[in-house]
């Protein structure tokens, strides 16, 4: 989807019958301003939208004429672009979202998909900087509590563990989530699809948590106990094998078994 706003700027100056010298004149920008407006290559800044609304005699809504819905589906659609890459090759993941970004800036999805793009452990620093712009501006508490933990990471990273747990501190402790009320309320297709989602995120979760409590007890030199729990995670892996979503997680797989070949010898 190209971004309309610039075909509706294009198509309120044509009614008026003016140039776009004449539009970045009355609006106090260049003309090369405009023309990227109309050909989607950039977005006017936000302040000037209640002056240019004024130029053509429309409302701010009339301005923006064009589909949220179309455009949350295009921004989806990038995001997982970018997450079926990202993995293997972080760089080309993040070349999906800052182009997105370009498109639609300051979009806190494309945001919050970039910070999986980035290295917080080798550059924390530039995490830090996306995930506190993003806590500061976002009204979604989903994207908001996301930044947090990535904010968190970042100042572990730097050795700032006071300022790693005062940003978990902020994300509530819950211990039920929309999806998985949604798969108890909702019946037939919504029920499945909620609890699917579900199954897949508690997962991930799990693996996550038998590879910490791996570590707690590697840490300890119980080496058996360490391993036990790894060999458990590759269970859990094997036991969901016939599921065709198990691929996303294969990375996992030769994960521990790495750890399990160094911890044996």
């Amino acid at each position: 989807m190209e971004l309309l706003i610039g075909n509706k700027i294009r198509e309120l100056r044509k009614s008026m019958h003016m140039t776009q010298e004449q539009l970045a004149d009355a609006a106090g920008v260049s003309f090369q301003a405009v023309s990227k407006w109309e050909n989607s290559i950039a977005l006017p800044d936000i302040t000037l939208v209640p002056l240019l609304a004024s130029i053509f005699k429309v409302t701010i809504d009339e301005l923006f004429d064009y589909s949220n819905a179309e455009m949350q589906k295009e921004i989806e659609k990038m995001c997982f672009m970018s997450y079926e890459v990202r993995e293997d090759n972080p760089d080309e993941g993040r070349r999906i979202i800052e182009e997105g970004l370009k498109k639609y800036p300051e979009n806190d999805i494309l945001l919050n998909n970039l910070l999986y793009c980035m290295n917080y452990s080798l550059n924390p620093d530039e995490t830090i900087a996306v995930a506190s712009k993003l806590i500061d501006k976002t009204k979604n508490f989903e994207v908001k509590y996301d930044a947090l933990r990535f904010l968190a990471y970042a100042y572990n990273a730097k050795g700032d563990k006071e300022s790693a747990v005062a940003a978990l501190e902020q994300i509530p402790e819950i211990y039920f989530t929309k999806l998985s009320e949604m798969a108890f309320i909702l019946d037939g297709k919504a029920k499945y699809d909620a609890a699917e989602k579900q199954k897949w995120l508690s997962f991930e979760t799990l693996l996550q948590m038998l590879w910490k409590i791996a570590e707690c007890h590697e840490d300890e030199g119980n080496s058996e106990a360490a391993i036990s729990e790894a060999e458990k995670a590759l269970g859990l892996i094997n036991a969901f094998s016939s599921e065709e979503k198990i691929g996303r997680f294969e990375n996992y797989t030769e994960f521990f078994k790495k750890q399990i070949d160094r911890m044996k010898s």
